[in-house]
């Protein structure tokens, strides 16, 4: 099996587990282009000890190429766990991330998360630089 079999996609509107990337446009170029990257923007995902999102990364592909560059990765590594047990801390890593980053080009902005559950899901979203 190709590792691609294994990433899933849908709408982030409807599915829980899908990344939501809000990307500023308009992009000049040269200018920071701010990029946000959530899960559970509008369905929420569970986030106790037993379901919840472990990381995410962030990609961007230049329109006419066929090299990703990695923009960021970021694990969530609070999940409510204590030494009392599962859940019992109260702390929870909220699974959203913020990359700003500079292009003088277009192309496409890739988001990929990974639930301890469900495996990994990602979304993408252009950019279109003036």
């Amino acid at each position: 099996m190709f590792f691609r079999e294994f990433i899933k996609t849908a709408d982030w509107k409807k599915e829980k587990h899908t990344p939501a990337i809000d990307v500023s446009q308009p992009v000049k170029k040269g200018d920071v282009v701010k990029v946000e990257v959530s899960i559970g923007k509008e369905v929420p995902h569970p986030n106790t000890t037993e379901h919840h999102i472990v990381f995410m990364e962030v990609y961007f592909l230049p329109r006419g190429s066929n090299s990703l560059y990695s923009l960021a990765k970021v694990d969530f590594s609070s999940h409510g766990a204590s030494v009392e047990g599962p859940n019992t801390s109260g702390i929870y890593t909220v699974p959203s991330v913020s990359v700003n980053f500079k292009t003088e080009t277009s192309g496409t902005i890739y988001a990929v998360s990974y639930c301890n559950i469900h495996g990994l899901w990602e979304s993408f979203c252009d950019v279109e630089v003036e």
